[in-house]
């Protein structure tokens, strides 16, 4: 028996590399077996081994979702507590279930969860979560932005087993079939997982015939215990204080209010509290989120801030979260969650504006702030029901090093937007306009990424769309004395012209005709830094791009660009009061 803290760094790397390869390699499995876009181009699945007696986080592919990963550590414990009520677990079970109360998000991401045996002795768990096409509700695709309670949203279905000792259970397929518009997508995407689970279980076969359990079990630990003292050091190296930051919710879809998400981030040597006290409490719409969804995206924020710190259950041993049950990041059942996404895209952003008051050299601002989860539905000239559900991208916001990233996916994930060619050749839409948004960035010195405008025409006779966005109304900030971007903005038409949702980034039960369109404008990053210490020649090549216009270029960084797109040197120095242009 090998000595956990004995191990060599030669074969920790190894090993390291080894067992990530194998939840990669899960990824990729799912990725290319996925009859869903959203899971095939989109990449919104992910995979992991966790602990065999916690269910805590050991290792995440590079793939897939951040957030399912650190949300799957619930998810796991969630299965561990039911198999023990039920007297353990057997090789060859397999749980499936998708409760976003109990280790869950929201009801569209299913997870499996198999325990991975070697000699009769439980090793890890083995996890797949992937977001699913359409599982039933109110609303195809199910982003339903007037939801009240989660039977709303679509089916919730518990732990229960998918195998049991290896046979496979039909009758939990014929009952989720049974609740989907896309009966079809999800019984591939259920196999795509299956399949991602089996060659897990074959890799790490492999794995263990070559190395012994005892070997993978002390480069699992001691991979924690160097997460842990990773981020114990990055913590030790921000000032002691408390930093607060406050963001808000455009509204619950329900109540045309605001809801604040405040966040008091205490550094106290190598140790971080995290305070969310003073936000909102749980509300009628589907904007609240689960307890676990909470820390999972506080986790996602942390490990954009320390990049260097290996993905592991390590990276929260050093925090304390403070969550009132009442608030609407704590919520049980029947509150309704699926717009989960909009809510920790807030938690990520307040993460890093706290950050950044800590210390500015680590700081990242706001990116675009929401997924703009889209669905328009119909049915075809045959009678065939037709579904596409999307979501688009935006800016992310300006760093310490560089400008954000221009249309670019969430910092929740690692996904990426679906392409039109694929959605096009779908459904019956066709994009008329994808493109990048002028002015929609962030100010900075080094500025946010922009966002983009997609317009979609319908093809067939009628359909129907349902919208879920936030950022109508409160645009994503700047960092470091750099500026807010562009706002969201939606617009469909109508046989009176085009129109905008009452409540700004929501809504259902948008009729449309064929040859008329939606049109998403989506916001850019923050900016990070004076927006007057930026360099003169890169608002003017920002200009020449088509990404500023000349009237921003002077209004928000002080920079005068002439007829030719150069820097007129005299008139910028006027702007900017002070020094040689350059």
């Amino acid at each position: 028996m090998i000595d956990p803290v004995a191990i060599d760094p030669v074969t920790l790397a190894v090993l390291k590399g080894r067992l990530e390869q194998i939840a990669d390699e899960m990824d990729a499995t799912l990725f290319r077996s996925a009859f869903n876009p959203i899971i095939a181009e989109a990449h919104d699945a992910s995979h992991g081994l966790y602990d065999p007696l916690t269910g805590d986080t050991l290792v995440q592919g590079k793939s897939g979702l951040p957030i399912f990963v650190g949300s799957n550590a619930f998810a796991v414990r969630a299965v561990i507590d039911k198999a023990a009520k039920a007297g353990g677990v057997a090789e060859g079970d397999v749980y499936i279930f998708n409760d976003p109360y109990d280790g869950g998000t929201h009801l569209s991401d299913f997870r499996l969860v198999r325990p991975y045996f070697r000699d009769g002795e439980l090793v890890c768990w083995l996890a797949s979560v992937g977001h699913w096409h359409d599982v039933g509700g109110n609303v195809p695709g199910n982003y339903n932005p007037a939801a009240t309670e989660c039977f709303q949203e679509g089916m919730l279905i518990p732990p229960v087993k998918l195998y049991d000792r290896g046979q496979f259970r039909q009758d939990i397929v014929d009952i989720l079939q049974s609740n989907s518009r896309q009966p079809g997508s999800l019984y591939g995407d259920l196999n795509g997982q299956i399949g991602a689970l089996e060659l897990g279980g074959r890799r790490l076969d492999a794995l263990i015939e070559e190395y012994g359990v005892a070997v993978i079990r002390a480069a699992l630990v001691e991979l924690r215990r160097r997460a842990e003292q990773l981020m114990r050091a990055n913590i030790a190296e921000l000032p002691d204080g408390t930093y607060s930051a406050e963001d808000w919710l455009d509204n619950d879809g329900i109540v045309d209010e605001p809801l604040l998400i405040a966040l008091d981030m205490t550094i106290a040597g190598d140790r971080m509290i995290l305070d969310f006290s003073r936000s909102a409490k749980a509300c009628q719409g589907p904007v609240n989120i689960a307890r676990s969804t909470a820390v999972a995206c506080c986790y996602v924020a942390l490990k954009h801030v320390f990049t260097e710190v290996p993905a592991n259950a390590g990276v929260l041993a050093p925090i304390e979260f403070v969550i009132p049950e009442d608030s609407l990041l704590s919520v049980r059942a029947p509150k309704p969650v699926g717009g989960y996404t909009e809510t920790i895209l807030r938690i990520i952003d307040n993460v890093f504006s706290a950050i950044s008051l800590a210390d500015p050299a680590r700081g990242n601002a706001h990116a675009y702030g929401t997924i703009n989860a889209l669905s328009i539905a119909g049915h075809r000239a045959d009678g065939r029901r037709w579904v596409m559900f999307s979501f688009f991208g935006g800016g992310h916001g300006g760093n310490p090093v560089g400008d954000g990233l221009s249309h670019g996916n969430a910092p929740i994930s690692t996904a990426t937007i679906p392409p039109l060619e694929i959605l096009e050749a779908a459904y019956p839409v066709r994009f008329t306009r994808w493109a990048l948004r002028p002015d929609s960035a962030g100010p900075g010195r080094h500025r946010g990424g922009l966002g983009a405008i997609y317009e979609a025409e319908v093809l067939e006779a009628s359909a129907e769309a349902f919208l879920f966005a936030d950022r109508g109304r409160h645009a994503p900030k700047g960092v470091a004395g750099g500026g807010e971007a562009a706002t969201n903005r939606f617009y469909f038409d109508t046989d009176n012209g085009e129109a905008r949702p009452p409540m700004a980034s929501k809504m259902v039960g948008i009729k449309l005709k064929r040859g008329q369109r939606v049109r998403i404008e989506s916001p850019g990053g923050g900016g990070y830094g004076d927006p007057f210490e930026r360099d003169p020649a890169a608002v003017a090549r920002d200009v020449r791009l088509g990404y500023v216009s000349r009237d921003r270029a002077a209004s928000d960084y002080g920079v005068s660009i002439a007829d030719d797109h150069r820097v007129d040197a005299a008139a910028t120095q006027a702007l900017r009061g002070r020094g040689a242009a350059s």
